[in-house]
């Protein structure tokens, strides 16, 4: 098996056109060179989203919380397909089918190791009972939770140095699907007439795959 700092991402344009290739590597050396990425949002029956801790290891943003899954697809492959490899690869999980919620384009680089993430990132969006088998490869991921999303949003907005710095779009790309995506709905903000006090009532408190297939 190729190192995964060897393998081939797609460089694309700002439109998401495909210009070329090169290595993970290469892609992620300073200044950064814009590449196809995927990230996977993976909600549960109990409207909870997984996110990861990135293992110590990882050459950008290590120890950082992120979610479910990341990666890229090589050249000419989809990222529906790449994403369903990488589930299995990393946190054990298949058979869920995949949405795209939106593309999240974004530049950051590691302030510990001056590796540079410049990604049009396709934001990916499955729903999974819950507590499902999980089977972590310690390489990629140091460890999992299961945050409710309004959890989640407080605590990045909180402790934003905790977070991978991609999550905060990724969260905002899933969320604005949810309207129509059943898979997202759970991630939806709550609207002004949720909290709207009603008559004698207190105002209330606070193209898709098959992965694995």
């Amino acid at each position: 098996m190729v190192a995964r700092e060897s393998q081939l991402v797609e460089l694309v344009d700002a439109d998401g056109d495909a210009t070329g290739s090169c290595t993970v590597a290469e892609a992620h050396t300073a200044s950064g060179r814009l590449h196809r990425a995927f990230s996977v949002m993976l909600v549960d029956d109990l409207g909870r989203v997984l996110v990861q801790q990135r293992a110590a290891e990882k050459t950008r943003f290590a120890l950082r919380w992120a979610n479910a899954c990341c990666g890229h697809p090589a050249p000419g492959q989809t990222v529906f397909d790449a994403a369903a490899q990488r589930l299995i690869e990393e946190i054990g999980v298949q058979g869920m089918t995949l949405h795209q919620a939106g593309v999240y384009l974004y530049r950051a680089e590691d302030p510990q190791t001056g590796r540079v993430e410049h990604e049009y990132d396709h934001v990916l969006v499955g729903r999974v009972p819950v507590d499902p088998r999980l089977h972590l490869d310690p390489a990629e991921v140091a460890g999992v939770r299961w945050l409710a999303p309004d959890r989640l949003r407080v605590d990045l907005a909180d402790n934003p140095d905790r977070y991978a710095p991609w999550l905060r779009g990724v969260l905002a790309v899933a969320t604005e699907a949810a309207g129509r995506l059943p898979e997202a709905a759970a991630l939806a903000l709550p609207s002004a007439s949720d909290n709207a006090p009603t008559d004698g009532a207190a105002p209330a408190g606070s193209a898709g795959r098959t992965a694995g297939s």
